[in-house]
Formats: structure tokens, C-alpha cells, sequence
């Protein structure tokens, strides 16, 4: 009941998060004890919400229970100090574990990432003795987002290099889905097509992420053509996908091109967001087309308008 509760994705946040702590009360008033998993889920919700008064009073009831040695508390506690932007406590209580496993070692990675902190995330990288997919898929992809894609793709290479021994982490879709980013990063077109050319190779299924990470790539490198291609090719197209193409002509200056993809995909029953409007006014940029921006900045603010409302329904 406590999972249920501390998991739930509701409008009404605190008030779940406050009859999981209730629950959690009762159970103590009833002289039953809670385990490993018990506070660990109190945490994980109180990391989700960021309420950092009530994960901190719950550090102090694993103290008082014994299980503040435990290793599934000070992992989720880790990640809760992280989340609520307080890096020196998980810090301190990293290097006061007892025991680490690989995941207090890719918390402490990632909660640096997030930070903004790549060049310390990378020292706990190379302190691990060895990582798993989400320890490389981290740091790859932390490094893309903080804006150094070519190391990114010098990870990518280290990887798949020690990916021969068949103990190591091996590329999932993730990994390639922040390669490709890089490489579109760096307008980096034959990186970006051997490593179109390693999805093939390695059997990995090229799904609606990768898709659309291979579009962005080949538009953003100047292979417009191919990145129509690749559009086509995709079974299965969500919002990001046709708005990545629309974004990839807008681009290359194809304003009526843009259009009659935003055709398609009304036609296809698929809703644009914020940013596929910002590519069809890109698109209205480059053609001259006024009248035709005009229309896209209000349907652009009608989504924004509706987007306040929910929120402050949500609220209220």
C-alpha cells in the first residue's frame, strides 16, 4: 500500500505522498517494523516531488529503525540530495558508505551530470571498476547534453572497444540514439553514417527513438534527402518524429515542403506540440510566408494558453 501510494501519478501529489507517510505511521503504531524496501519508496517519492523537509525526516527514521547502513536507503538518498540540488550532503554520504554496488556509483555519476558538473561526474567514471549500459549510456549522454559531443563520441568508441569482452556493457538503443545526437551536434555525417551503418550490423531495432535521432542527424549534417528516407522508412511516426522532418526542411529553407508534412501529419491524426510550430515558423522565416507565420504564432499560443489552463487546474 505504501508502494502504491509513494508510485502513484495523480494530479493530487501531496496528498498521496501524504497517506503513504500516514500509512506508513499506521504500520508503526501496529508494531510492525519496515524493511530494506519500506523507507527506500518514501524516498524515491520525496525525490520525485523534491520535498525535501519530509526526505530528510525520513533519513532520521532510518537512523532511529538501523537501516541507515543499508544500501538501498543511502542509494535512494543519494539520488534525493542530488534531486533537491544539495550535491555536498550526497557527497558526504557517498563517501561515509560502507558499501557501494553499481548504483550508488552511477547516482552519484548521474546526479553530477544533471548538476551540470561533467568534469566530476567523469572522475567517478573512470574511479568505477566497472560500469553497466546505464553507467556509458550516463555519461554519454551527459556529455551530449553539457555540450562536449566529441568526447561524447570518444566514450562511444572507448565502449564499444571493451564491448569484446563478453562481461562488458555492450550498446543498447539509447546509447545510439546520443551518439547519433552528437554527431548531428558536430555535423559530423561520416560518423553519423557508420554508426547508422553499426545499427544495421548489430541487429538493434530501429525504432521511433533511433528514427527520429537518425532524421535529426542526416538534416542537420545536409543529407536532407536521406533524412526524408529514413522518415519514410519509419513503420511508426509519433509527434517528435514528424516534427523533427518538418524541422529538417524548415532548415534547408523548404517552407511549403514543411507545410505539406504538417498536412500529413494532421491528416494522420497526430498532435503537433510547441516545438512544431517553431519549425513551421522557421519555415515561414525562410519562404516569406506572413500571413502563414501569423496563423502558426496563435495556433503556437493557443497550445500554450491551453497548456496554463491544465496547470492551473491541476493546482487548484
Amino acid at each position: 500500500m505504501i508502494r502504491a501510494y509513494a508510485s502513484k501519478n495523480s494530479q493530487d501529489y501531496d496528498t498521496h505522498l501524504c497517506q503513504a507517510l500516514i500509512l506508513y505511521k499506521q504500520m508503526l503504531c501496529n508494531g510492525i517494523s519496515p524493511d530494506t524496501l519500506t523507507l527506500p519508496f518514501l524516498v524515491k517519492e520525496c525525490t520525485r516531488r523534491r520535498a525535501i523537509g519530509t526526505g530528510r525526516g525520513i533519513q532520521g527514521q532510518s537512523i532511529k529503525q538501523g537501516f541507515y547502513i543499508d544500501l538501498f536507503v543511502q542509494n535512494s538518498m543519494i539520488s534525493f540530495y542530488f534531486a533537491c540540488g544539495f550535491v555536498d550532503n550526497a557527497r558526504k554520504l557517498f563517501d561515509e558508505m560502507f558499501n557501494r554496488d553499481v548504483v550508488s556509483w552511477n547516482s552519484m555519476i548521474v546526479g553530477y551530470l544533471r548538476s551540470g558538473n561533467l568534469d566530476e561526474a567523469l572522475v567517478f567514471f573512470r574511479k568505477m571498476k566497472r560500469g553497466n549500459v546505464i553507467t556509458w549510456n550516463s555519461i554519454i549522454t551527459g556529455f551530449v547534453q553539457g555540450g562536449r559531443p566529441k568526447e561524447a563520441l570518444e566514450f562511444f568508441h572507448e565502449m564499444q572497444c571493451l564491448s569484446d569482452d563478453i562481461n562488458m556493457a555492450r550498446p543498447d538503443k539509447i546509447t545510439i540514439a546520443s551518439v547519433l545526437s552528437a554527431c548531428a551536434y558536430l555535423g559530423a555525417i561520416d560518423h553519423g553514417k557508420w554508426v547508422h551503418g553499426y545499427l544495421r550490423r548489430s541487429g538493434l531495432e530501429c525504432d521511433m527513438v533511433i528514427g527520429t535521432a537518425l532524421v535529426d542527424m542526416y538534416g542537420k549534417c545536409g543529407c536532407l534527402e536521406r533524412a526524408y528516407e529514413v522518415f519514410k522508412e519509419m513503420p511508426e511516426k509519433d509527434t517528435l518524429a514528424w516534427t523533427a522532418i518538418i524541422s529538417v526542411f524548415a532548415l534547408h529553407g523548404y517552407g511549403q515542403e514543411a507545410f505539406d508534412i504538417f498536412k500529413e501529419m494532421e491528416a494522420e491524426g497526430v498532435k503537433p506540440n510547441h516545438v512544431t510550430f517553431v519549425g513551421l515558423l522557421s519555415a515561414c522565416a525562410h519562404s516569406g510566408f506572413v500571413e502563414i507565420g501569423r496563423w502558426c504564432f496563435d495556433n503556437e499560443t493557443h497550445l500554450q494558453n491551453r497548456a496554463t489552463s491544465s496547470s492551473l487546474r491541476m493546482h487548484g
